[in-house]
């Protein structure tokens, strides 16, 4: 039987042949020296303490293979960690990509973000370029001026419209150029679809003209071409209901010069006989003092073709026009003018409160209209102003 007993410097030596050997299992060298595997491991392990200096038992011998998988596994673990990461990151980043344009907010994230996961960490998981981040945050003093500048822009677009909520872009942007603020009609969009602001929209027409098939008819002068080159000389009108309480109507008569677009008379009546349409040329009469030679424009509505209304015009001097039967083309300005009236005075009512609701805020739109309301096809100015602007006269000559 083998010798229990080992010297000191035996059980040294036989742990340094294994240990100059790499690769050698414990196995071949207890083998080899004709020792028993298990006591030589335990000398291995005493041999590991001692130079541990900790009195804690060494770690198990391990093996070329086993150190690889050791390797391979602190590999796994780090990579389940930086995916654990990741993971929380995108998580924290959902709730910024809500905000409208994605890239800003993937560049706020990783400014928000940048102190504890860095920046090349965050770009790289939000797919954004660092240059491209760094470019953008050196841009943030001028964005900063920039809300600055459409915070103030937006009180000022909030006084403008709280003053005439039927205002969109094009109106408003006119009003804030003549306050001394230059300003491009694109930001004021913008601006105004920030702060939920906008003009009003059409609504649905409501038949008023109805023809009378036997009345005499005038030839059409105006074909479509709805300008003049001075005031007083060519009008169109028409006639439009105003809807009251659940059941009634009032109804509007226009007469509209075509250079200026100023409403040069009007009249309002809860009928539409002929002296209704004969009431707003005889104020268009003392508008101009007098009409004699211009012409008027109309649709083939019964009070327009009424002998009444010819016999008026014929007095104040008014040649006839009519538009073809069933074309509302042909009298569009008129037709535009009265949705506009509708839209921005209803403001979305199905209806006038009354009467006296219905008459007076008709008169302050059709007085706000001549004198106030900016027009775009005058430049957005005012019919009176541009009248005073560009017209030369309140008279003409003889048309031919």
């Amino acid at each position: 039987m083998a010798n229990k007993h080992y010297p000191a410097q035996f059980k040294a030596d036989a742990v340094a042949l294994y240990r100059s050997r790499p690769g050698t299992t414990i196995a071949q060298v207890a083998d080899d020296l004709g020792v028993n595997r298990e006591t030589l491991r335990s000398w291995v392990r005493a041999d590991d303490r001692r130079r541990d200096g900790t009195g804690r038992p060494a770690a198990p011998v391990a093996t070329a293979e086993a150190g690889s998988v050791e390797a391979e596994n602190a590999e796994l673990r780090r990579r389940v960690r930086e995916l654990e990461e990741e993971r929380d990151i995108l998580r924290k980043a959902a709730r910024y990509f809500g905000r409208g344009d994605a890239l800003v907010t993937r560049f706020q994230f990783v400014a928000d973000h940048q102190q504890r996961y860095g920046v090349k960490r965050l770009c790289q998981i939000l797919g954004v370029a660092r240059s491209s981040y760094y470019y953008w945050q050196a841009g943030a003093p001028a964005r900063a001026a920039r809300q600055a500048a459409d915070t103030m822009l937006a009180a000022q677009i909030r006084t403008i419209h709280t003053a005439d909520t039927t205002y969109g872009a094009p109106r408003i942007t006119a009003e804030l150029r003549d306050q001394g603020t230059p300003v491009n009609h694109k930001r004021v969009e913008r601006v105004m679809r920030g702060i939920g602001l906008q003009g009003l929209r059409l609504r649905r027409r409501h038949r008023t003209t109805v023809p009378d098939p036997a009345a005499a008819k005038a030839a059409d002068l105006i074909r479509r071409d709805f300008t003049a080159p001075a005031v007083n000389q060519r009008y169109v009108g028409d006639i439009t209901y105003l809807p009251v309480g659940d059941r009634g109507f009032l109804y509007l008569a226009t007469v509209i010069d075509l250079h200026s677009r100023r409403l040069a008379g009007w009249a309002i009546a809860d009928h539409m006989r002929t002296e209704l349409v004969t009431d707003a040329l005889h104020a268009a009469q003392r508008t101009r003092g007098s009409l004699d030679g211009a012409i008027f424009h109309s649709d083939h509505g019964a009070q327009y073709t009424s002998k009444d209304f010819a016999a008026a015009c014929k007095a104040a001097g008014v040649r006839q026009s009519m538009s073809k039967v069933g074309s509302s083309a042909d009298n569009a300005l008129a037709e535009s003018f009265n949705a506009t009236f509708k839209r921005e005075t209803l403001q979305g009512r199905r209806a006038f409160t009354d009467e006296h609701d219905a008459r007076l805020t008709s008169f302050r739109w059709l007085h706000r209209y001549n004198t106030v309301r900016r027009h775009s096809r005058l430049g957005q100015q005012s019919p009176i102003t541009y009248e005073r602007t560009t017209a030369t006269s309140t008279t003409i000559p003889q048309a031919a």
